[in-house]
């Protein structure tokens, strides 16, 4: 488990160590332990391009600042170490005065900006060390145009704890920003770093003498100090990720006592005649998610039978039997009939999973959530997410996230949402969890009712939340089904959307290295390899 941290905390981590180094009479020390780390990651990149590090250019983009400070120092270290190093300065009457004289005292360069293009040759590398967690907005001129200059010659950029052009808490990725390989950063992960993980490239943490409890070394350093620092508790603005390795741990799998029906026999009310293929893949998923048993409720149950003989069908809700947790709504429709099965099953008191039409529906009668006496999670994509709610802020999707939860659960809804998307983010009220599954192949039509019945199945298989150091909550009792309105779904929906993502990862790469694109119909048969990839993980 990663835990990324809002800015104010990280600022009051960094405070008594830098308040400790400007006692001690080096009030720099903090900042060239970082910057070491910057120094040795940025080593390790030109290595793996270039195959040597003596000779080599590195180009410094520095700012005003303890971030450009922090680029400074490392580029005097990489000096030392034999490369050439470049500073181009964007303010040069606020550069950091002492990481410009230790630069200037190995024989490293300082340049002006008109200098990127004419006198300077291309670098192996380069450093962003243009503004930190301070930083809010695009890059401006001329820091943008020499960065897109850089990446269009081909060259990796190291991003000083963070790609400037990011926003630090919202995770917004202005359109002028540093398209990092690599970045380094100090302590303790920003939300950023999870929540815009596409354009952050690899994170490296670099150790400053700050405590993350989820580092098995640094928990036990913490197990010999009386008190927790305020800022490693997982309030409401931290985000979390999970390994594969976590998920595969806990996925659902049959014990020496089970049968069809402890393992969670999951109802899915999906599709048509005119739409069978939603009722196909939402149904084929459950089958392939857990090892208990699938209902399917509709009229598509000719094609769902033919592509799934194990599947139970049944005409109606009313006549769907026991179940543990319900899947409504992909190719469901949104006529009347629509509306009452999406508030029959939410009268049963089962978890239940909402997806594609049945959002439509619950944002055209947002009261046929009031019917919902056990928690629900709600899976839109963006689009959908708009109907949910009138309208958001896209520039900050966990703010826009956990303001529509917490107005579900102050209604008294047991709400717990999915937002699609390349970083998919799900929120229970509590915490936002963050899923980057590394590509953005599950972007095809049908992907979602394959995500949509693979969460119903671990709904119903008991799957719940604890034992990844994010609570003990559980997802009801697989016996007897249910759940109190409070509970949260959320590791149910961490642990599916890992495992499609891993599965469209499989299929879109079963040709080649290179990846191909891929149906849903791929996509659903690469999800028992992707699980048996996350148990062995």
């Amino acid at each position: 488990m990663r835990r990324a941290h809002p800015v104010g905390q990280i600022r009051d981590a960094e405070r008594p160590l830098i308040a400790a180094a400007a006692a001690s009479g080096d009030p720099d020390a903090v900042m060239r332990r970082a910057a070491a780390g910057v120094a040795h990651h940025t080593a390790v990149l030109l290595r793996e391009r270039t195959g040597g590090l003596y000779g080599r250019t590195v180009q410094l983009l520095v700012g005003a600042g303890d971030n450009g400070g922090d680029a400074l120092y490392a580029g005097a270290m990489l000096r030392a170490r034999g490369c050439r190093v470049d500073a181009v300065m964007l303010d040069p009457d606020r550069a950091h005065a002492r990481g410009l004289v230790a630069l200037r005292r190995v024989g490293g360069r300082i340049h002006d900006t008109e200098s990127v293009g004419s006198r300077l040759p291309v670098p192996d590398v380069a450093v962003d060390g243009v503004v930190g967690l301070g930083g809010r907005g695009p890059l401006r001129q001329p820091a943008d145009r020499i960065v897109n200059g850089l990446a269009a010659a081909g060259v990796p950029w190291v991003a000083v704890d963070l790609p400037s052009g990011v926003d630090a808490d919202t995770g917004t990725v202005h359109d002028a920003h540093v398209p990092a390989t690599l970045t380094v950063t100090f302590g303790l992960l920003r939300r950023a770093h999870l929540l815009a993980s596409p354009v952050c490239g690899r994170v490296e943490v670099v150790d400053i003498g700050l405590i993350d409890p989820t580092d098995p070394v640094q928990a036990r350093r913490l197990q010999m100090q009386e008190r927790v620092p305020d800022y490693l508790s997982a309030g409401p603005n931290t985000v979390v990720a999970h390994s594969r390795a976590e998920v595969g741990r806990t996925w659902p799998v049959p014990g020496p006592a089970d049968d069809k029906y402890t393992q969670g026999v999951v109802a899915v009310r999906a599709g048509s005649d005119r739409y069978p293929g939603a009722a196909v893949l939402c149904a084929s998923a459950a089958v392939a998610a857990t090892s208990g048993m699938v209902r399917y409720v509709g009229s598509g149950a000719g094609a769902v039978l033919a592509a799934r003989p194990e599947v139970v069908c049944h005409p109606t809700v009313a006549e769907a039997g026991t179940a543990q947790a319900w899947v409504v709504g992909p190719g469901g429709g949104t006529g009347t009939d629509a509306v009452a099965d999406i508030d029959a099953v939410l009268s049963t008191g089962r978890p239940t999973v909402l997806d594609a039409d049945a959002l439509t529906c619950i944002a055209t009668h947002p009261v046929l959530l009031r019917s919902a006496t056990a928690p629900v999670l709600l899976t839109p994509h963006a689009g959908e997410f708009d109907r949910l709610t009138g309208g958001w802020d896209r520039g900050d999707r966990p703010g826009a996230l956990r303001r529509f939860v917490a107005g579900l659960r102050e209604r008294g809804i047991g709400a717990t949402v999915l937002l699609k998307g390349r970083v998919t983010l799900i929120d229970d009220g509590e915490t936002t969890f963050a899923v980057d599954v590394g590509s953005s192949w599950a972007a095809t039509a049908g992907s979602g009712d394959v995500l949509a019945g693979m969460a119903g199945a671990l709904l119903a298989s008991g799957m719940g939340v604890g034992g990844m150091g994010v609570g003990d909550r559980a997802v009801g009792d697989r016996g007897v089904g249910g759940s109190v309105p409070g509970e949260s779904l959320a590791w149910p929906a961490v642990a599916a959307a890992t495992a499609h993502g891993e599965a469209a990862r499989r299929a879109a790469h079963r040709q080649g290295v290179a990846g191909a694109p891929i149906g849903a119909s791929d996509l659903l048969a690469a999800v028992p390899g992707a699980i048996s990839a996350l148990r062995g993980a």
